[in-house]
């Protein structure tokens, strides 16, 4: 990749990598705000829904972007990474879009009980469709580990994505404990930080390549 278009990548994965990271920390908001009942049918589920499928698009191009700024000898991880994060997003995409698109719109039309296998409630088809996405996403993170160098600065990017995905089974006991409950919620209430975390750290690095990128240039 000439110097160019390495410029261009560094730029469109730190824009998208802010991206992630203020859309995550706006779901995060949500979530707290919901748990505190601070917030009422519909905008708890507009705002929930819509947060989160803020994060896929920004998420994934960010992604996309490692994939190809990473060295050749590494390229195996970050396309691993690339792949859990297009799994991540395929499946949390359909949910979000089925949760603002079918389900609400009847719920305010009074004709739920006609999509109400569609609803995202504990244990449902589309409530583990969100799960599993985000354990991929939490894969994928684990995956991108063995991008990044232990020195430096990207010691620190290795750590925060290392952290999230070290959270991946506490999301999983969250999801598929047999009873829910928003006690049972705060045990992942971590991911809340190391998600956002290694989001930012991340496209920080992407800062940190395309500054150095144009100071080799001059």
């Amino acid at each position: 990749m000439n110097t160019s278009q390495n410029n261009s990548v560094n730029k469109a994965g730190f824009i998208a990598g802010v991206g992630a990271f203020c859309f995550t920390i706006a779901y995060v908001l949500v979530q707290i705000l919901q748990v505190l009942k601070m917030i009422a049918f519909p905008w708890d589920e507009v705002l929930i829904y819509g947060t989160s499928l803020g994060i896929v698009i920004p998420f994934t191009l960010e992604m996309l972007a490692l994939h190809y700024i990473t060295p050749p000898d590494k390229k195996f991880w970050s396309h691993a990474a690339l792949i859990f994060t297009m799994m991540y997003a395929v499946f949390v995409t359909a949910n979000y879009i089925v949760q603002l698109a079918t389900v609400l719109p009847n719920k305010l039309k009074g004709t739920y009980e006609l999509v109400k296998i569609l609803d995202q409630t504990p244990h449902s088809l589309f409530w583990d469709f969100d799960a599993v996405g985000y354990i991929f996403m939490g894969i994928a993170m684990l995956a991108a580990l063995q991008v990044f160098c232990k020195t430096g600065f990207e010691k620190w990017v290795r750590f925060a994505f290392l952290a999230n995905g070290l959270v991946t089974p506490l999301i999983a006991v969250v999801y598929f404990y047999p009873d829910f409950s928003d006690r049972l919620l705060l045990l992942g209430f971590p991911w809340g930080i190391t998600a956002p975390s290694a989001m930012l750290m991340l496209a920080i690095f992407f800062k940190k390549s395309e500054n150095k990128v144009k100071d080799s240039y001059h």
